[in-house]
């Protein structure tokens, strides 16, 4: 319901089932809506030339009449004959017998045989331009019982308005997205904005409503008279202002629009008679009355153009008049049986004239009424040359009135009086030149009751499906026309027998479910029917190519075509392929290569290759020749993953660069195995040719420089099977970042232990993801000592690892260059006892003694080692392992030494830099404040102030005691700063130093933490 005078619902949203109902309060005249009327004064009459012709004329914008009428293909209504797509009438659509869209047919007897023949004649050299089908889903249902007032079309889905005040929105499958029940009389007219967001639908209830599809918002306008247009503003939906116009019997063209109060009605033309219908493109907007057709410029708020109606027209009421925006300054205007196209362009600078003017640019007088215009882009048309090379044509709704009762309705006769059936509505298209191209009749339900205003045909802003689409409405059926694409152009051509054409045609179309090999045959078969053989001899090989397969003979033919390149459908050269493979396969490989993948399928011919692979042993000669066909396939039609396992299988030394340049490494994530063979057996070779084969391999460096995209996980189970490869991997992943191979440390030990035992130490030293325990087994199963010594002593267990160092290697320094002397291990362990059980162990062994004295150090006194010596011991080298010592202390106190002179330097230095600056004098003012109290150190003559060699200048009264929490002394505060001679001076300096224990308060507070 309506709650406020802008028009707004107050749930909002419009009730589906009920017609709205306003309050009285919205036409109170009392309300917020402000009148306006626009002034008249700039508008401009737009010239146009006459139109004399009964029949199609067309004159020139310059004012050039035509000279008699123009050659018409197709006028007549049997002159074209279009079925649906599928072949079926309406009643096959499960519809009545009237059912159904189908082309145009001869509803009245023909007069004398010569026109049959030539109008046969006519059809079966004639194309439609059009194919129709009928909207399905729930179209049929809705209109079972009501019947369908008007149309509004948008590019995701249509309105369809009815006499009972519903307005349904369908896709264009007839899905139906939703329904609704905004008025309570007939939808006259309805519209989308382009955003397809809101639809606005005007009622012979006089109500205005405006409807989002996808928001709560709508809104509600009550005119109190049957209306009979409703526009949108393009971008309504974007726009605050929410601007529309809406028009009928009342004869008032009203923009809306949405202000801080509410929504302000300005009245852009009244007082000639009904607004029969109004369209908004860009800033224009365009409205037909009784009188003829207006143009009014939001931008500059000035009518610019008057585009007149014939004195002669028949009722408005009963031909409605159709206007369409071709472009934001192109209106196509279709009113009872003419047609006038007005071009809007700039005016020359005039301060008196509106800035826009408008100007006839073509005028058309038809044969029957008019129900619709859209445009239509000639390159659509399936014609002749010269009909493509039209710049624009219409596509037209005609309608022809049974009779012309009309002109005529005071007549007494009753047979006058009765309506007659009608005839069946056309769709024409005309060329921007007059001539008409495409005529269809359309067999649309309940047509023989309908009239011209009962149809409306709609141009779909964007393509549905595929290709432009416009839509015919009646009031029991929805009709999508869509312009004939080359399938039905082929399917045309052979239904004629003209095989020749439709092979021509499937050669520049892609797979669109054409079958070329039936076409092919039936052309054949024609040709030998017709004992045209000499014909067919010469079409070889273009055309005969079928016959020669289907009797076996096409070995014969192949050469032929390839000696003369002719350029055949995909199909011939998928038929050659074949015949390769099932007969000569180093031929296939030579075809494949020389010829380019844009001729045939190459997802074909991969498919039937690959079954002949499957069928091939492994290790035959034509296994390695197909897999070399599929690899080049592959690389041809740019799909280097599915290339890559016949490249890896051929052994083709390029592979890596494949894999690099193509970025393949998420496919060669499950070919690892077959990757580091094909490299190992690379390096063999070079390794047999003499070549550097040091550093790390190709394939190895690929698998790890990508691991992101090759799991380690997935590469390790692929090389469990060869040990050596996985060595390899684990090895090189370690030395990148340990931690990606450490889910695999402990087999790493194993592979070391196994491939490289000089490296195993490091690996040990280096990790710490390995088991201490599974390492050690490994080692001792091997008899790795020096690795076993450190294990063990990582383990703690050092007095085991000193005694294996001892026993089993048997050197105080180094027996092998990769083991560990037992005097770095006792220094690493940093062991007291461990140097205990090695002195002990080294009292009857000379060699370990001298090599202790060689080593001694920070960690053993050498006075200790050689009060262990026993008396009468020989011990080799003593002397030498003495001087050595003695040395190495001298060297120690000499470095002490003069270390000590530097300090002391250093110390006298720092001292008189301190001395000097706290005996310097510095320079104050009176402005200057204490930092305790924050006053000004000299504010009189009785103020004491205290020096402190830290430069701190304080009050003397701000110096406390020697307690934290003591208050200012007193004796200190009363000291004046009187004249006092030397010796006063010292004993007041000595008075003031014996009364303070805590020095300069300024730093005392800095060093408990305060901030000053």
């Amino acid at each position: 319901m309506v709650s406020d005078a802008d028009g707004e619902l107050q749930n909002g949203r419009l009730d589906e089932k009920d017609p709205l109902e306003h309050d009285s309060a919205h036409t109170d005249s009392g309300s917020s809506t402000e009148h306006t009327r626009v002034s008249g004064g700039g508008e401009e009459t737009a010239t146009e030339p006459d139109s004399t012709s009964s029949r199609i004329h067309a004159e020139r914008a310059n004012g050039e009449n035509g000279n008699g009428k123009l050659p018409v293909a197709g006028t007549d209504s049997d002159h074209s004959r279009s079925e649906n797509e599928d072949g079926v009438d309406g009643e096959a659509e499960g519809d009545d017998d009237d059912g159904g869209v189908e082309g145009s047919e001869d509803d009245d007897e023909e007069d004398d045989d010569d026109d049959d023949e030539y109008e046969d004649e006519d059809d079966d050299e004639y194309e439609p331009a059009l194919k129709y089908d009928l909207l399905g889903g729930f179209t049929a249902a809705l209109l079972e019982k009501d019947s369908a007032s008007s149309l509004a079309v948008c590019s995701k889905y249509l309105a369809m308005g009815t006499h009972s005040g519903i307005i349904h929105v369908l896709d264009y499958s007839g899905n139906r997205i939703k329904s609704y029940r905004p008025h309570s009389a007939s939808v006259i007219d309805m519209c989308f904005d382009s955003s397809a967001d809101f639809v606005a639908s005007a009622s012979v209830d006089g109500q205005v409503i405006i409807h989002s599809l996808t928001t709560p918002e709508a809104y509600a306008f009550d005119k109190k008279r049957p209306l009979r247009t409703v526009a949108l503003e393009p971008n309504f939906a974007k726009r605050s202002t929410r601007a529309f116009v809406c028009g009928g019997m009342a004869g008032s063209l009203v923009l809306h629009e949405k202000g801080w109060l509410g929504h302000k009605e300005t009245v852009l033309h009244t007082g000639e008679g009904p607004i029969w219908t109004a369209r908004w493109c860009g800033n224009l907007i365009a409205w037909a009355n009784d009188l003829g057709v207006k143009i009014y410029d939001t931008a500059s708020q000035t009518r610019i153009t008057f585009i007149d109606r014939p004195a002669d027209s028949p009722r408005a009421d009963l031909f409605k008049c159709t206007l369409h925006w071709q472009d934001d300054a192109t209106l196509l205007i279709a009113w009872a049986d003419i047609i006038k196209v007005a071009r809007v362009r700039a005016r020359p600078r005039d301060k008196v004239l509106p800035p826009l003017m408008a100007e006839i640019t073509a005028l058309f007088a038809i044969e029957g009424m008019l129900s619709g215009i859209a445009p239509y882009p000639s390159g659509t048309l399936l014609a002749s040359a010269a009909v493509a090379a039209a710049p624009t044509s219409f596509l037209l709704l005609a309608y022809t009135p049974p009779d012309t009762s009309f002109k005529d309705e005071a007549t007494d006769d009753r047979r006058q009086q009765a309506r007659k059936p009608a005839p069946r509505p056309e769709l024409r298209i005309i060329s921007r030149a007059g001539e008409e191209r495409s005529s269809d009749g359309l067999s649309m339900t309940g047509y023989q009751t309908c009239g011209c205003n009962d149809y409306v045909l709609a141009e779909v802003p964007e393509e549905v499906g595929a290709g432009r689409c416009y839509v015919v409405l009646s009031p029991r059926s929805v009709v999508l026309v869509r312009p004939r694409d080359r399938r039905d152009h082929v399917e045309w051509l052979v239904e004629r027998k003209r095989y020749k054409e439709a092979l021509e045609q499937l050669e520049n179309m892609p797979d669109e479910g054409v079958d070329a090999v039936d076409i092919g045959q039936r052309y054949i078969e024609h040709l030998v029917g017709e004992g045209d053989y000499e014909k067919a001899a010469q079409l070889c090989p273009k055309d005969w190519i079928f016959v020669f397969a289907q009797k076996s003979q096409l070995q014969v033919i192949i050469p032929y075509i390839q000696r003369r390149h002719h350029k055949l459908s995909r199909l011939v050269y998928e038929m050659i392929l074949a015949h390769f493979l099932a007969h000569d396969r180093e031929a296939l490989l030579r075809t494949v290569k020389e010829w380019p993948n844009t001729i045939y399928d190459v997802g074909a011919v991969i498919v039937a290759i690959q079954s002949g692979l499957s069928q091939t042993t492994p290790s035959s000669g034509d296994s390695k020749i197909l897999m070399e066909c599929l690899a080049e396939l592959y690389l041809t039609n740019r799909q280097p993953g599915k290339a890559l396992p016949y490249v890896l299988r051929l052994r083709r030394p390029n592979v890596f660069d494949l894999i690099r340049e193509n970025n393949l490494f998420t496919d060669v994530q499950d070919q690892a195995l077959l990757l580091v063979e094909f490299d190992q057996e690379l390096v063999k070779q070079r390794k047999e040719a003499g070549e550097d084969t040091q550093g790390r391999s190709p394939a190895i460096a690929l698998l790890v420089d990508h691991t992101f995209s090759i799991p380690v996980p997935r590469v390790v189970q692929q090389l469990q099977s060869r040990s050596y490869f996985l060595y390899l991997y684990l090895d090189a992943l370690f030395e990148k970042d340990p931690h990606l191979a450490s889910d695999f440390a402990d087999h790493q030990v194993q592979l070391y232990a196994e491939f490289a035992p000089r490296r195993l130490v490091d690996f040990l030293r280096a990790s710490n993801y390995y088991s201490l325990e599974k390492a050690y087994n490994a080692c001792k199963e091997r008899d790795y000592v020096p690795e076993m010594v450190f294990l063990l002593g990582r383990m703690g267990n050092n007095k085991q690892a000193l005694t294996l160092i001892i026993e089993r290697l048997g050197d105080v320094n180094r027996v092998r260059s990769h083991s560990q002397p037992p005097i770095d291990f006792a220094k690493e362990q940093n062991d007291d006892d461990l140097w205990e059980d090695l002195l002990r162990y080294s009292e009857t062994r000379p060699a370990f003694i001298r090599g202790l004295l060689e080593n001694v150090g920070a960690e053993i006194d050498p006075i200790r080692l050689i009060r262990r010596i026993k008396n009468g011991l020989e011990i080799p080298g003593l002397k030498e392992a003495l001087i050595q010592i003695l040395q190495a202390f001298h060297l120690q106190i000499s470095l002490l030494e003069g270390c000590q002179t530097i300090l002391a330097g250093d110390c006298g230095t720092l001292a008189r830099r301190l001395h000097k600056g706290q005996t310097q004098g510095f320079f104050e003012t009176a402005a200057t404040q204490c930092p305790v109290c924050a006053e000004p150190l000299h504010a009189g003559p009785a103020g004491a102030t205290m020096l402190f060699l830290c430069r701190h200048v304080v009050h003397l009264r701000c110096v406390k005691g020697t307690g934290p929490a003591r208050p200012p002394d007193a004796v200190l505060a009363r000291i004046g700063g009187s004249r006092q001679d030397v010796g006063e001076k010292i004993a007041f300096a000595a008075m003031v130093r014996g009364r303070m224990d805590q020095g300069c308060p300024v730093c005392h507070k800095r060093d408990e933490g305060d901030r000053t």
